[in-house]
């Protein structure tokens, strides 16, 4: 009986969802949306800086999930769908708005070319983001496999927002986004290995030099954003190819030594 009346008193959880991770999930929807917009409108420069603004966006929301203990599956799930947009749609689309639809004037063939290589990055994306999904607390969280959503639209977003800043038209370099679209799609699902730098502790000590280079770092992205961003997105991007083959290496010196 006296447990009847405890069962009674005590008050039940209500069922809901955190607001403030997903307040920053939702900022970085919007960054995607907008992005998508402006590329249509032909403002590929502002298309760019938003989805940027969705990278860091969607890197807070995770974070603050975790420093205020808010975490989810609704979150989890809100989280994926708001990278397909930001991070698979709205690169593609700029890419496709701003130079691959331009090779509909040489050819039809060429044309549908174009938007299959943007179709191809988006399908990518939404692949890389379902197994990233199921791998969670099955893998190492030292590394990515495959190259992450957000560092594959870095390099398209950037690549865009450079050629912008120098004034060259997407028409001229329809070939290298051509190359650069298909290959980010390929590195998403590939089973090249990715540092997170998950296990970058931001409350622990860490030497002098590091927040030195973090400080470095910070100014050479000021100074010029565009090709800086551009070529450390990319240097990431062609690293996961590179560390994967220097492990095999190894992994075969090693069986010939034995």
């Amino acid at each position: 009986m006296t447990n009847e009346i405890e069962q009674a008193e005590k008050p039940k959880r209500r069922r809901g969802i955190y607001l403030l991770p997903n307040l920053f999930t939702t900022a970085a929807l919007f960054s995607g949306f907008y992005a998508i917009v402006a590329a249509i409108n032909g403002r590929f420069e502002a298309a760019a800086i938003a989805i940027f603004v969705g990278m860091i966006l969607d890197g807070l929301d995770g974070r603050v999930a975790r420093l205020t203990n808010t975490q989810s599956a609704f979150g989890a799930e809100y989280d994926s769908l708001s990278d397909l947009v930001c991070f698979g749609l709205a690169p593609s689309l700029l890419v496709y708005e701003w130079s691959l639809s331009s090779l509909a004037d040489l050819s039809n063939l060429l044309g549908k070319l174009g938007w299959l290589a943007a179709f191809i990055y988006t399908a990518a994306t939404a692949l890389r983001l379902a197994r990233f999904n199921t791998q969670v607390g099955k893998v190492d969280k030292a590394y990515f496999q495959g190259l992450a959503s957000p560092s594959a639209a870095a390099v398209m977003a950037s690549f865009v927002w450079l050629c912008t800043d120098y004034k060259i038209e997407g028409s001229v370099l329809a070939l290298p986004a051509w190359i650069i679209t298909v290959l980010m799609g390929f590195l998403m699902v590939s089973t090249f290995r990715y540092h997170s730098f998950k296990n970058f502790d931001l409350k622990g000590q860490v030497p002098f030099f590091t927040v030195l280079i973090m400080v470095m770092l910070f100014v050479l992205v000021s100074i010029d954003p565009p090709p800086i961003l551009f070529l450390g997105f990319l240097v990431y991007a062609i690293s996961g190819p590179v560390l994967t083959l220097v492990e095999l290496r190894k992994r075969r010196a090693a069986r010939l030594n034995d």
